[in-house]
């Protein structure tokens, strides 16, 4: 009786590993459609919206899509459009000029009898940041180090009293710091911080908060790289080691005022948040003069601004605009044209456009929508950017109803585009001479910028290039992807209006992105 119960169960043993491969080899026949299906049947993700399109690239073949000509919000995908058309129009080698000139004249003994005026054509770099982007931001201890230049340049030629004011010029982009629809909340800090032509340290304060010595004195606050810029209202109360931490942190719009409460553990190792500042223009031209009074040139003016109004563009595009490419000038052949006493030219703009993609910075990518307008459009507009976008797109074979943006970086949530007008931008650009460069800007999964941390699992991270987006209840993820078979595909995957971890709808894209992946290999088995 042992023998027969012995042979039964081998027998049965048999049948079901059969039965398992039987499984095994129906997964392995389901389609990429049936698979990613799979994916978004979970009943948390049914909830939301999602929008996919995924084509290959060598057939055009369209290999997946789900409501890809509806239209989403794309978030920062909308970086693609702004730094794609950059590249087209305006070019890799692109270079910023920022100078500092004077209407007056410099004597012998060192006094300017005029105005010194700090110029800025739009440079998105004059920080501390170092360039080349290489896998994550870095900063120097030097965030004013462009300004500290000019400022011993100045004094190299001999400057030892300005007669004048000190004047921060902005103009060579309408004033115009916010984009349309863009969250009162996102004002106050880093990611929305206003837009400038003149634009230092990205437009942000570094707020370093560490705990005192004592549970129930108040923290340590302060600010770099100006540390008078803000007014401080500290209401933060340093609490017992292991008590957590709370900081909240406000700025009313228009004010200089940064109230600070909450509190922080006697044992927090401190904090560090990047507040946008109110007016570019006026804080350059107050540290400006801070650094040239430093190095013993006396000013006997006051600091001002000159900024483009939009109610006096008709004027300022048919008079004053500066010539093209950075503001490269000629020689003084006029008689008012200004006195250059100092400048600083700018890395090409590739390395610009590699920072935005990589680590998804808005400021910039507003600045290059401007830049825009005002190198191959009427003015250096959000208008005039988005017109001479809307041209690039047409060119680039994507109809007009197909995408609806409002700024450059994907920050306003009026912003619109389908998941098909974006692979055919991404496929647009790969048949160009600056796609392969515009291909590596994308962050690489699992090694630098907003994926660094994503697709651990999946063995060749490196085939995996993509735009990362996010808003409130919206996650997005455009790129290019090579197939374990080697197929070079194109793919846009959007998921709007969640009220889930951020964590859960992340792993939803990248199970399907590694769906999209794995295709090529689950198709050889089935042949």
């Amino acid at each position: 009786m042992n023998g027969c119960m012995r042979h039964k169960r081998a027998h049965l043993a048999i049948v079901l590993c059969l039965l398992l491969a039987t499984q095994l080899q129906a997964a392995s026949h389901k389609s990429l459609a049936d698979r990613i299906d799979t994916i978004l049947a979970a009943p948390d993700l049914i909830r939301g919206f999602w929008g996919i399109d995924v084509v290959s690239l060598s057939s055009g073949r369209v290999l997946y899509a789900k409501n890809s000509e509806k239209l989403f919000t794309p978030a920062s995908n909308t970086k693609l459009f702004t730094t794609a058309a950059a590249l087209a129009l305006i070019g890799p080698d692109y270079n910023f000029r920022t100078t500092v000139e004077t209407n007056g004249t410099l004597d012998k003994h060192g006094r300017l009898t005029g105005d010194l005026v700090l110029v800025g054509r739009g440079d998105p770099n004059l920080s501390g940041r170092e360039l080349p982007y290489a896998l994550r931001t870095e900063r120097s201890n030097h965030p004013i180090q462009v300004l500290e230049q000019l400022a011993d340049e100045l004094v190299q030629k001999g400057v030892k009293y300005v007669d004048g004011d000190i004047i921060a010029d902005d103009s060579y982009f309408a004033f115009e710091r916010y984009g349309e629809g863009w969250s009162q909340d996102d004002l106050v800090w880093a990611d929305g911080a206003p837009v400038s032509a003149l634009t230092i340290n990205d437009n942000v304060v570094f707020v370093s908060i560490l705990p005192a010595d004592r549970a129930g004195d108040r923290a340590f606050v302060s600010l770099s790289p100006f540390g008078d810029y803000y007014r401080i209202d500290n209401r933060l109360i340093t609490t017992p080691a292991g008590t957590g931490r709370k900081i909240f942190i406000n700025r009313e719009p228009g004010s200089i005022v940064l109230t600070l409460w909450g509190n922080m553990p006697l044992d927090d190792p401190g904090a560090n948040e990047a507040v946008a500042i109110e007016d570019p223009a006026e804080f350059a031209a107050n540290l400006f003069r801070q650094l040239l009074e430093a190095r013993g040139v006396a000013v006997y003016g006051k600091e001002r601004t000159r900024h483009t109004e939009l109610a006096s563009l008709s004027t300022f595009t048919v008079t004053t605009l500066a010539p093209a490419r950075g503001g490269d000038e000629p020689a003084r052949a006029l008689q008012n044209q200004p006195l250059v006493l100092a400048s600083y030219q700018s890395k090409p703009l590739i390395e610009d456009v590699r920072v935005i993609n990589k680590v998804s910075q808005n400021l910039h990518a507003e600045i290059l929508l401007r830049l825009l307008g005002r190198e191959k459009g009427t003015a250096g507009t959000v208008e005039g950017g988005l017109e001479v976008l809307r041209g690039f797109l047409n060119q680039a074979g994507i109809p007009g109803d197909q995408y609806l943006f409002y700024d450059g970086s994907g920050l306003s949530r009026q912003n619109l585009v389908t998941p098909h007008a974006i692979v055919q931008l991404l496929t647009y650009a790969a048949a160009q001479p600056w796609g392969a460069s515009f291909r590596d800007t994308l962050p690489v999964a699992g090694v630098d910028g907003s994926l660094s941390d994503r697709f651990k699992s999946i063995p060749a991270q490196a085939r995996i290039y993509g735009k990362t987006g996010s808003l409130g209840g919206v996650k997005t993820l455009s790129g290019y992807v090579t197939t374990d078979q080697g197929e070079q595909v194109a793919f846009a995957i959007l998921s709007n209006n969640f009220n889930l971890p951020m964590k859960r709808v992340l792993d939803a894209i990248d199970g399907i992105v590694g769906e999209i992946v794995s295709d090529g290999a689950a198709k050889k088995s089935r042949k």
